[in-house]
Parts: C-alpha cells; structure tokens; sequence
C-alpha cells in the first residue's frame, strides 16, 4: 500500500503534542510491515524539507501559519510522481476539506475537536475561525471514514451530524518498552506533576490556584510543570502571585527518559484540560504506575477509571482539585490501590493491535467490497 498522510506537524516538530506522537507510532508501524507512507507536513525552523523519519518520508512545506493553504498544491504536485493508493487526513487543528480535491480512497483521523474551548486560547477573530471550520466538517465529509481516539469524540462527532457508522474508535496506547515500573522510589516529598503543552486551554492556571490550597494541608509537597507553552509566562507569574515559587517548579522541556522518570517518581499526575480527544499522558502515567486526577470531561473520563486508576474532578472546580489532591497524596493504600489498578489498565492499550487496526480501515476505505482482517492471534 502507498499512503500519503497530510498533518500540520511531525514528530521533529517543538510544537508536535500527542496527535504527532499517535501518527508516527501507527504509521511506523505500518511502514515496518511493508507498507509505504509519505507524511505532508508544515515546516518549523531548521528543519529539512524532506528526510526520513522512523521509516516515514517526511515532506515539509509552508509554515504553522500557511501549510493549509500549501496543501492542494503540493498534493497534485506529489500525485503526478506517486500513485497512492488512500490518502489520511489527521484534522488536528482546522481541518483541509480533503474532499474537495482528493479523488482517492480517504480516510479521517480526528482526535478531538476545540469546538468553544477554542476561545480561551485565542483572538475572537482566529477563534471564530477555527470554529466554524470545525462545524463545516459533517457538510464536506459526511462520506468518509474515520478514526477517532476515544468514545467521547465519537459522539461529539455523531452529534454534529457525522455518520456514525463511519466512525471507528481506535485507541491512543503507550510504548511499555518505554513506559513501565522500573523500581524508582517516589520522591521524598509529596510531588504533584503536569505534562503537556502550557497553553491555556489547558487550564493549568486551575492546578496552581489549587496548589495554593493545598500547600496549607500539606507540608513541603511539590508541583511539577513540565512542558513549554505561550501560556508559561503567566502561568509563572501567577505562581508568584500565590506565592508558590518553592511549591512549583518549570521543569521546561525534557527529554522522553527523563519524562518517564518524572511520572514513575510523582505521586500523582493531574490532568485539567476542559476537553481532549483521550489523553495520552494519562496512559502513560498509568503504565508507570502512577494514578492520574483529571477533570471529568471528554476524553479525559474515558482515559480516566474514576476510584479504579484514577479519580475525577468537577472542571473548572478548585478546590474539589484541590481536595482531590489532598486525598491522593495523604491516602497511601488509595494510592497503592489506584496504582494497581493503573497498571493493569494501562497494559490493555497497545499501539501493534491499534496499528492493526488503522491497517484494517485503510484497506476498507480502499476497497470497502472486500475488508482485510489484519488482526490474527
């Protein structure tokens, strides 16, 4: 099979988040079993414009800002020199109506939609923008299939109006080579620990103004925020307002083995997103051990077995964070218990059966007469 797939970011990418870590696990999958995938991708400073990456070709174009108004070109462009046999279009961000100028088989990855959260991280004018282009997506794909990561973002879609039959959950999973108990003791001090992206549709702000509460029950406990963002600056600054500057550290960008180490040391990992597609640092999290507090909204309660892995929080709700928070770290057989069951629901999720899986769809879409069954034993 020759498969294009057309996504505004690679794996190289500064600003690449969870959706970039999702394609290059599937794909590199599917690339080792024979299969060959090109990636359509925007450009970021430094970069190549084209190299192999994880057995990936990697075609970068444009910038963040231009790469949807490059795409229809450098789609016929690459058309006249390679016969593909499906074109995957991953809508993180705006989507690119594929619709309008693939003529081949296609197929959808979605993993969540902004829908008003959109709002809080931008313009009115940008955000009104990227809003409207995600209620278009029923009008110009009602005929396609599509993947998306998680129950929550399948009805969301099916809401809008999107074919529910044309909607297939195949879920975001977790490298257990990578992420797993390697016998690292927990920190010394309670430790509270957030990755992802600092922006603010993120909500950090709600973690930090609930660590303000619980610094006053519990005595040298630590925040640990890692990851880079727009939104750091004030994130930081409000740190200082609460006087939190010996509670809360920005550990900034770290590496992946690192990361690992962070999530099996901390106590508890916190999720405060007012939606995501699944979220992945949860898995992640879970399969070192760690339970997650994340706040009960879609694709965070999916991610998420409240009382089992994890336990959950009204969004948007400090101080029920905070009490969250609270129980967590001064409860060690709840922690023993949510860590159990962290562990066993983390081992479920593997990304060789989700990679098998998106095989599986590429294939329909390209002949829907005769489905391949790829998944065996």
């Amino acid at each position: 099979m020759r498969i294009l797939v057309i996504n505004w970011q690679d794996i190289k990418n500064p600003l690449g988040g969870g959706a970039e870590v999702h394609l290059f696990e599937i794909f590199s999958r599917i690339s080792k079993w024979g299969h060959d995938i090109t990636l359509l991708c925007s450009r970021f400073s430094g970069a190549k414009r084209e190299e192999i990456v994880q057995g990936i070709r990697v075609i970068r174009c444009g910038t963040r800002g231009t790469f949807n108004f490059f795409v229809p070109f450098v789609y016929y462009a690459l058309g006249k020199n390679l016969e593909f046999d499906v074109v995957v279009e991953d809508i993180n961000k705006i989507p690119f109506y594929s619709p309008l100028f693939v003529k081949k088989p296609l197929l959808g990855i979605i993993h969540h939609l902004f829908g008003k959260t959109i709002y809080k991280e931008t313009t009115f004018p940008a955000a009104t923008y990227v809003y409207l282009s995600e209620r278009l997506i029923p009008f110009f794909y009602k005929n396609v299939p599509f993947s998306v990561v998680s129950q929550s973002s399948k009805q969301e879609l099916s809401h809008m109006g999107m074919r529910e039959k044309n909607l297939t959950v195949i879920y975001n999973c977790v490298d257990h080579q990578l992420y797993r108990p390697s016998g690292l003791a927990k920190f010394d001090i309670p430790t509270v620990a957030f990755i992802g992206r600092l922006k603010k549709y993120k909500s950090v702000d709600t973690l930090i103004k609930a660590m303000r509460i619980v610094a006053d029950k519990i005595d040298r406990v630590k925040l640990l925020i890692i990851g880079e963002g727009s939104d750091k600056n004030q994130l930081q600054r409000l740190t200082v307002k609460l006087g939190l500057n010996s509670t809360v550290e920005f550990t900034g960008y770290i590496g992946e083995r690192r990361k690992v180490e962070l999530l099996e040391r901390s106590h508890v990992v916190v999720n405060s997103s007012p939606k995501e597609g699944w979220g992945l640092t949860n898995i992640e999290a879970n399969a070192c051990g760690t339970p997650v507090i994340a706040s009960d909204a879609p694709g965070l309660k999916d991610s998420v077995i409240d009382g089992q892995t994890g336990l959950l929080f009204e969004y948007g709700n400090i101080r029920d964070l905070a009490e969250k928070i609270i129980l967590i770290l001064g409860d060690r057989k709840l922690r023993e218990k949510l860590s159990t069951g962290a562990l066993n629901w983390a081992s479920g999720f593997d990304w060789d059966v989700s990679a098998a899986q998106m095989l599986n769809l590429l294939s329909q879409a390209i002949n829907k007469n005769r489905p391949l069954s790829i998944i065996q034993n």
